[in-house]
């Protein structure tokens, strides 16, 4: 392009630079642009004054047209790799990656196809040397491999050596991030090339909170789990899926504490999500009588509690009075019997009994439920609800466990011994064959099920004598 063609160049880029500002809304084109058009504007200056013999006039062509090559160059990237009507860069093509195209294109311009080559490279060199002064080589090369690498994009959540917020927008010395509370973080770009990022919307968005509460010692854990998933289903802005989770986290000094873990979409309204987790919790455990314990800093005398309470003791001498085997009891004797035999505790997936151990107890379901299976197969062979028993036949005979018994939720169960039977039959005539009688009735039914008719109707024909015997035999009788 000859030096007539390239003055009357100059007005018309400008025009429809000016023309593009004031159609295009979008503010980081226009401040692209905005650039160019000073750069046109100085080129025309640059010409005029050339025209009027100022200046030297080796020099100010070659400059103008480097100026004018630099806005041509840097409006055409401008306009092709950015939406128009979008506020921020193209996400494929951050401002930092268009710096660098406008910059290697310029210089490709001006040291190969331009004649000055010389004064290009002179040129070239002064700005680079300007934007070394504007911002650190640091900056400009760890921005660089930000946006390379995209450990994060403009609209993440990031937690930058414990500063947190959402990216706003990455430019050549700094991240720009937008704190909960409003404020704007400005993080050089050279302490994100060397500390830890903490991606929250990457890989996935939605993202998994945390929340500690204490909850008595003298509530079990599992129902204080089940509340606390409740409360976590109960909040609106907690997802079903992925599932919330409940861990014991520790024996604390005052209470037992647990992490409620749960998972929500948007990490700008973890703190609203806490809150909701956290109310839910408390309006829950009320509801449950689960004391939420406070920490104690003085010291003071504490009047232990009996093991079981007298109340317990007459319940459980209840539940004696629905099962078969001591049915003809008095009142008096299941009382004692109760107070006597042992009340345990066992979580959901528990083992009470295991097969092929040694037993000389049985037990009797005050709450809950278990299952019975059969080992190494894993069979279930029956569930056994409240007012049932298991174990019988090692209370009786001693013979080892013939199955394994797991609770299937939190399981109450009193277990009564052997020696606490011997004296019940010594002080109740008649006793022991009523219990055979049971037993081997019981017995005779599970070979039923398991077995022909014929082999059922032999079992039934000679087990209550050979038992009786047995029972009597181990029980000292």
């Amino acid at each position: 392009m000859d030096a007539s063609n390239l003055i009357l160049a100059g007005p018309v880029a400008l025009l429809v630079t000016l023309a593009l500002l004031a159609a295009i809304r979008s503010r980081f084109v226009r401040g692209r642009l905005t650039f160019s058009a000073w750069l046109f504007l100085g080129f025309i200056g640059l010409e005029l004054a050339v025209a009027q013999g100022l200046g030297d006039v080796a020099v100010m062509p070659a400059v103008a047209r480097l100026a004018f090559v630099l806005a041509l160059v840097n409006l055409v990237i401008a306009l092709l790799v950015n939406p128009w009507r979008d506020s921020r860069p193209s996400d494929r093509f951050p401002a930092i990656v268009q710096d660098v195209a406008v910059i290697a294109l310029f210089l490709v311009i001006a040291t190969v196809l331009m004649r000055e080559q010389l004064l290009a490279t002179s040129a070239v060199g002064a700005v680079v040397v300007g934007f070394a002064l504007q911002d650190t080589l640091g900056n400009f090369f760890a921005g660089l491999a930000i946006q390379i690498e995209k450990p994060f994009r403009v609209g993440h959540w990031i937690n930058i050596g414990g500063s947190e917020g959402q990216v706003q927008e990455v430019t050549w010395r700094a991240t720009k991030l937008r704190t909960k509370a409003g404020e704007f973080l400005i993080v050089p770009n050279s302490v994100i090339s060397k500390d830890p990022i903490l991606n929250y919307s990457e890989p996935t968005v939605p993202t998994r909170i945390e929340v500690e509460v204490g909850a008595s010692y003298l509530t079990p854990p599992n129902e204080v789990k089940a509340a606390i998933v409740r409360a976590m289903a109960n909040a609106p802005l907690v997802m079903a899926d992925p599932p919330s989770q409940v861990l014991l986290r520790n024996f604390g000094t005052s209470s037992v504490d647990y992490a409620a873990r749960f998972w929500i979409e948007d990490y700008a309204t973890d703190n609203q999500a806490r809150d909701q987790v956290r109310t839910n919790i408390w309006y829950e455990f009320r509801r449950q009588n689960i004391e939420i314990p406070w920490p104690i800093q003085i010291e003071y005398s504490r009047e232990e509690q009996p093991a079981r309470t007298e109340a317990q003791v007459v319940d459980a001498a209840g539940h004696l009075a629905g099962v078969d085997l001591f049915s003809m009891l008095s009142p008096e004797a299941r009382l004692s019997l109760s107070r006597e035999a042992a009340d345990h505790l066992f979580a959901s997936g528990e083992a009470i009994v295991r097969q092929g151990e040694q037993g000389s107890s049985m037990f009797v379901v005050l709450k809950g439920a278990v299952k019975v299976v059969l080992e190494p197969s894993g069979q279930d062979v029956a569930t056994v609800g409240a007012g049932g028993f298991f174990g019988e036949m090692s209370m009786l005979t001693g013979e080892p466990r013939t199955a394994t018994v797991r609770a299937v939720d939190d399981v109450h169960v009193l277990e009564i011994a052997a020696p606490d039977m011997r004296a019940l039959a010594r002080a109740t005539p008649g006793l022991i064959e009523h219990v055979s009688q049971v037993v081997a009735a019981r017995r005779v039914g599970l070979a039923q099920a398991e077995a022909t008719a014929a082999a059922a109707a032999s079992a039934q024909a000679h087990a209550p004598q050979s038992l009786l015997a047995r029972i009597k035999a181990f029980l000292q009788l």
